[in-house]
């Protein structure tokens, strides 16, 4: 386990944590999203904890691009900004360790982490982001990350003008063949099998001369992480220098699942309203485990946005309960007032 933060420290024990460790916040995933939030939080002295087990979604990635001021930057490049700027923060605490289990009770959350330690909080946010579920194809994660890609806002200029195969069948698929219209028209959809998208998406495909193959795919062919072309059951070989694929997608963690969180029928994402607020009370949701938009720099405001919603819902109980009144600024909430955020007790 890795120590990024560690103002106060947790020796590990089974019994329940006293009311004097309690944090403000604990935050599962130290993504964008998950940074994001314990940055704002942190700055307004909530004692926040952050867990993160150390495999973004964008892991895989040569670079990230549409994050103004950090356009072209590397995950890890960024990630180590992001920490670098948070130790200054005493009201802060990174850790790299997986929490496997939540148990909730009327006032806080216990997170039990990999270590079997125990750590409480007052509020939760999930930031564990998905996993996406990438093609069964032949030295296919030879090529993920540089010249494989699934997003084309992340992508799409550095393939701009060059030949781009689409895999997949389905609807999604030709959706994104057809956005990727925008950056180049030498694009092949390469359906791996059947088509099933709707007849009005065949229609479009005609009207705007998409190529269209059905044949299987046997393997992706290159030197290193450079893509040179596919290669097909039949013998035959198609030369690309780029590919994208719309990937199927799951939460990478099962916490949200087991903590009652609703998720949304068409994304597999975690329900939350406009505040990020989960059908849980004092659970919330940011990143790609929320959103349909999955972009580094999305998943950062989205935290932001977390943390005010978490920060606004601590101010509503500490001001009902008088606790605001009666502790020191950045220190723990008095053990007998602690209160669930969402409610406030006269």
């Amino acid at each position: 386990m890795e120590l990024f933060k560690s103002p106060l420290w947790f020796t590990p024990h089974p019994s329940r944590p006293s009311d004097a460790e309690v944090r403000d916040a604990i935050i599962i995933g130290g993504g964008p999203a998950g940074l994001s939030a314990a940055l704002v939080l942190g700055r307004c002295l909530r004692r926040v904890l952050v867990c993160d087990a150390g495999h973004p979604r964008n892991e895989p990635a040569r670079i990230f691009n549409g994050f103004l001021s950090r356009d072209g930057s590397t995950p890890a490049e960024f990630l180590q900004i992001c920490r670098d700027q948070l130790r200054r923060y005493e009201t802060i605490e990174f850790r790299k360790v997986k929490v496997v289990d939540i148990e909730r009770e009327d006032c806080r959350f216990t997170a039990i982490l990999e270590t079997g330690e125990r750590v409480a909080g007052r509020m939760l946010l999930l930031a564990t982001g998905l996993v996406d579920e990438l093609p069964q194809i032949e030295n296919f994660r030879q090529f993920y990350g540089s010249t494989v890609h699934n997003c084309p806002y992340c992508d799409g200029w550095e393939c701009r003008n060059q030949p781009i195969a689409v895999i997949g069948g389905n609807q999604d698929s030709v959706d994104l063949a057809i956005e990727l219209l925008l950056w180049s028209k030498d694009l092949l959809l390469c359906t791996n099998g059947p088509l099933t998208c709707n007849r009005k998406t065949i229609e479009a495909i005609r009207r705007l001369d998409i190529r269209v193959t059905k044949t299987l795919i046997s393997r992706l062919e290159g030197d290193g992480d450079k893509l040179e072309g596919i290669r097909f059951t039949d013998g035959n070989f198609l030369p690309r220098t780029a590919l994208f694929f719309s990937p199927g997608q799951y939460q990478r963690s099962h916490l949200a699942e087991q903590l009652g969180c609703e998720f949304c029928e068409d994304t597999n994402c975690i329900q939350c309203g406009e505040d990020t607020a989960t059908n849980i009370p004092g659970v919330y949701a940011a990143g790609n485990a929320s959103r349909g938009v999955q972009l580094v720099i999305a998943a950062a405001a989205e935290g932001m946005q977390a943390a005010f919603a978490i920060n606004s819902a601590l101010l509503d109980a500490d001001a009902a309960s008088n606790a605001l009144r009666d502790h020191k600024p950045g220190q723990p909430t008095p053990p007998d007032r602690i209160k669930s955020g969402h409610e406030a007790v006269d």
